[in-house]
Formats: structure tokens, sequence, C-alpha cells
């Protein structure tokens, strides 16, 4: 069993970010991850919210950079699943699909999975026009109708990219008014095959192999209308993927980790960064600070151990 000064649980921004600040410091840092470099970010078509990109960047390309910067300072990579962290003394042992690895620190940086909608019709027409990634699948609508379901920064950029391929997108969101940047808003005034719904809930996803449509109800007035669409794409938030912690750090009232300004949690030696942690931005520029933080945090800790 290996033994390294700290783990990072994750490979997106944040995650990324604090392995390669802990690695130039010199300690030695260990990236656990199950899917690809890049989190969340990786099925974004444009990122144009990252300081120092002016012009935007797919989310594919920056994932491998931050993952190559950490690489360089000398992180190491372990690609499998964390299962279970336990307190081991004064260190943490990680339980993982193929065996366990042994911290002496660890920074949860596991990030969100995306929240779905729970209707009747979801889980068995999931694939078959039911979505979470339009720059994935987007192109397979090519003149075809599409719903957004969502009010936030992920439900505007995923029907703008629908928007190139699809003959008519409709967004359906149950605010009153999006919660998304005013830049995505603007941008989405100026599709012309784009409408809303506000006040809106989607209550069943229509179709027997693929969608057809969805019944939608109108908040405000009670009553039912169907949309024809042949495709659904679900963005109303993220769930944090804290299972694999137990009862080893303490949760806020949305299953967030909790922290101080530090990244600190309740437990000495568990840092938390990124949006799986309380109060986050849920930004990527911001996740990265949070990786900073936690990094700094982490030497920190583990000079005063050594002390």
């Amino acid at each position: 069993m290996e033994k390294f000064d700290i783990a990072v649980i994750g490979a997106g921004a944040a995650g990324l970010t604090a392995a390669a600040f802990a690695a130039r410091d010199g300690w030695r840092v260990a990236v656990v991850e199950a899917m690809t470099a890049g989190g969340q970010v990786s099925n974004v078509d444009a990122i144009d919210n990252y300081p120092g990109l002016p012009a935007g960047t797919p989310g594919y390309e920056l994932g491998p950079l931050l993952q190559e910067q950490a690489a360089e300072a000398g992180a190491e990579f372990v690609l499998d699943t964390v299962l279970r962290v336990d307190g081991d003394g004064d260190d943490y042992l990680l339980a993982l699909s193929e065996g366990h690895l042994r911290a002496r620190c660890v920074i949860v940086a596991a990030g969100s999975t995306k929240r779905r909608l729970g209707v009747p019709g979801e889980d068995p027409l999931w694939g078959r026009g039911v979505s979470q990634c339009a720059s994935c699948d987007g192109p397979l609508f090519r003149g075809l109708r599409a719903c957004v379901v969502g009010g936030g920064d992920s439900a505007l950029q995923e029907a703008l990219h629908l928007s190139r391929h699809a003959s008519r997108v409709t967004i359906v969101h149950r605010g009153a008014s999006f919660r998304a940047q005013h830049a995505l808003v603007a941008k989405l005034h100026q599709a012309d095959n784009v409408d809303v719904r506000f006040n809106t809930t989607v209550e069943e996803i229509t179709g027997d192999s693929s969608v057809t449509g969805a019944r939608l109800r109108d908040t405000a007035t009670g009553v039912d209308q169907v949309l024809d669409a042949e495709g659904v794409f679900v963005f109303i938030g993220l769930r944090p993927n804290t299972a694999f912690l137990g009862q080893l750090a303490d949760l806020d009232g949305q299953g967030r980790i909790s922290v101080d300004a530090h990244m600190r949690t309740s437990r000495p030696g568990i840092l938390a960064a990124g949006d799986i942690r309380s109060d986050s931005a849920a930004m990527l520029a911001a996740s990265a600070g949070d990786g900073v933080t936690a990094a700094r945090s982490a030497t920190a800790y583990l000079r005063r151990r050594a002390s």
C-alpha cells in the first residue's frame, strides 16, 4: 500500500489546481479520479468565464491542460474510484475499487452529479432522447425539437449550443426569471429559434422507444399541456458527491461539505474544494481558487504535524 502526503479526490479544476500547488510545495501528491481530467467542464462546448481566455476554450481541451500542469509539478495519478475514506490513526485510508491508498491529508474535490427530474418517463427514455450533455448529443437533434429544463448557467449554455442544431429549443424553468449570468441571457435573446416558458414544470416525459414530448404544468394556473419534442435535456442543479465520506466530515443543509475560509472541514486533515463544499460559487474560476487555498491549508496542516 503506497503512502502519500496528500490524496486529492477528484480531477476537476479544484482538484487539479490543488494537486499542482501542493506538489510544487514538495509534497507527494496522489490524484484519484475514476473518469476523465477536467470533471464537469469536460463536456462544456465553450468556456468563456475563465480568466485569461477571452475567446473561450472547449472544456475537453482545458481539462487535459490542467492535468498536464499538475503532472509536471510532480502529482501522481490513480485511475480508480474512491469507495470510502476512513481515519487510520493520524492518517487516512482510502478504500478504492482496486486496493487501498494511505495519505496524511485528504483534499476532497469530487465535485457534483447533475440532478435528475425524477418524473415518469425519465429513466426508461434515458439515452433515448433524454440527456444531460448537449455538446455530446446536440448534433443528433439536427432539424428536430428539443426541450431544455432549468434556468441557470448550464441550462442556458446548453440551450444555446442546441440552438445551432435543433429546429426549435424550448426552455422550461420553474422560476419566474433566469438565475443565469446576464451575458448568457443576452445571447439567448439573440437566438431566434429559442422560446422560454417560465413558472413551468415538467411532470412527465412521453414516448415509447424514444422521446416524443413532455407534459408541462403551468404552476400559476395548474393547467397541463403537452410539448412536442424529440429531446429533453435536464440541467436543474447539482448533487454533491459525498457518499464515500460517510460521517467523516460535517455537511450543510444542502449536503455539501461544511468548510471555513481556509477550506478546512470539521475533521483535521480533511479539506474540501470546488462545488462539493458549502457556499461554493460553482464557477470554474472559483473552484481553481478553492484548490489553491486547500493546497496551502494542507501544507500548513502537514507542517504543524511535523513540528
